[in-house]
């Protein structure tokens, strides 16, 4: 007989959102995203984010490798402006249809 799992539920990530493409008053880089990630309010908080990884997971319709669940991972680049939002790569564009979704913020490759 197997029992369940015992204890609190473990996140091993950061929650954050995404905000939008980096820009200017008139262009859009969609290569860097922002992203406010849970708990940041200043610039010095980001430094320990830096180089974090991030991942994006979404439903799609149809099934790849037996599952609808996808996901595109990312890092986190450097800070953007004094609030806490930072800049972040993905692999591949995050869609537009991402915009003030959740992504999950990892807690590696840690430099401690």
């Amino acid at each position: 007989m197997v029992k369940g799992r015992q204890g609190q539920r473990v996140r091993l990530y950061v929650r954050g959102t995404i905000l939008g493409y980096k820009r200017s008053k008139s262009n859009q880089y969609e290569s860097t995203s922002l992203l406010q990630i849970e708990g940041l309010s200043t610039k010095e908080d980001v430094s320990w984010y830096a180089g974090k990884r991030i991942a994006y997971v979404y439903k799609a319709k149809t099934r790849s490798s037996g599952t609808t669940v996808r996901c595109i991972w990312g890092k986190v680049t450097r800070p953007h402006g004094n609030s806490g939002v930072v800049r972040a790569q993905f692999r591949s564009n995050l869609p537009a249809t991402s915009m003030g979704k959740k992504v999950r913020v990892f807690m590696y490759p840690s430099s401690i």
